[in-house]
């Protein structure tokens, strides 16, 4: 196991270091630069800018000097707010996204195993039928749209929920709703899959051979093989929403990491796209190796080499 770990440690900072070169480069590659739309001020001090934070500089020289920086922990000073650094900024905002994608994430856990296992559980029947036709559904239609739909009807025509911001419990019910509606429809198809593939096996079939009621049969037995598909997929997807959903985030106006994200972009605050990029790469690789490992726990059998 330690040997395992040490492998999969030593992968992740490598790929880590990957991600920050390709971005680095690929950002510069860009026309333009983040001093350019700032007609207010004259070309000197556009020059000025672009000494004070190193940008006049050959890019492999800026290259190197970065990767320097961020090994030592400085992902720099922002190029369009002035006086925070990129850390500062990363930290205030990551909460709030935190917060919202945890919550999603629960809801869509609690929700789609328990719909994916009565789905397989009553194969070929009319709830089976219903809940796929809910999860193809969910799969299908894209975040934005649900964010749409649901600011219409229970915030515009209804006038029951709150659209902007997270000021109070009620402010969540939209953005979780649409944050966790594709993950539950995606965990429910998942979830089924596998349980159908499972409840097949003949431990299952002489379980239920001994007497084992059905109930104990399906979530004793077969649910702790049928998760582990799931358990792969919570990994990414716990990175993914914890980081912020940047189209959601930018729907509802909520202040997390996703809106400032996208707002770096637009803006061309390359540190700030560089320090998200960084922080979101190595949350998605720590996820992954924790559900590794978790496989483990999960299902002794499985050989780590």
């Amino acid at each position: 196991m330690g040997k395992y770990i040490l492998k999969r440690v030593s992968a992740a900072i490598v790929t880590i270091f990957l991600v920050a070169t390709i971005t680095f480069f690929l950002m510069n590659l860009v026309p333009g630069g983040p001093f350019v739309a700032e007609k207010s001020i004259s070309k000197q001090a556009q020059q000025a800018l672009y000494e004070k934070f190193g940008l006049d500089k050959p890019l492999i020289v800026q290259y190197k000097n970065y990767m320097v920086n961020i090994i030592h922990g400085d992902f720099g000073l922002s190029l369009k707010q002035r006086g925070r650094d990129v850390a500062g900024i990363i930290t205030s905002k990551f909460p709030v996204s935190a917060r919202l994608g945890g919550i999603s994430v629960l809801v869509a856990l609690f929700i789609g195993i328990p719909l994916g296992s009565l789905a397989a559980i009553n194969r070929g029947k009319w709830l089976d039928n219903l809940i796929i036709v809910i999860a193809t559904g969910g799969i299908a239609v894209p975040s934005f749209v649900i964010c749409t739909v649901g600011m219409y009807v229970f915030g515009v025509h209804l006038g029951i929920l709150p659209t902007m911001g997270l000021t109070s419990p009620l402010h969540y019910v939209l953005p979780v709703f649409a944050l966790s509606f594709y993950p539950t429809a995606y965990i429910t198809r998942l979830m089924r899959s596998s349980m159908l593939d499972v409840i097949g096996q003949d431990y299952i079939r002489t379980a239920k051979s001994k007497g084992v009621s059905q109930f104990l049969s399906i979530f004793k037995h077969a649910l702790r093989n049928a998760i582990l598909p799931v358990v792969t997929y919570v990994g990414p997807l716990l990175a993914y929403t914890l980081t912020g959903s940047f189209i959601v985030e930018k729907i509802f106006v909520i202040p997390g990491l996703g809106g400032q994200f996208v707002s770096s972009i637009m803006n061309r605050d390359y540190t700030v796209i560089m320090g998200t990029t960084i922080f979101l790469a190595t949350l998605v690789i720590v996820m992954n190796t924790i559900v590794d490992i978790v496989y483990k726990l999960i299902d002794p059998r499985i050989q780590l080499n």
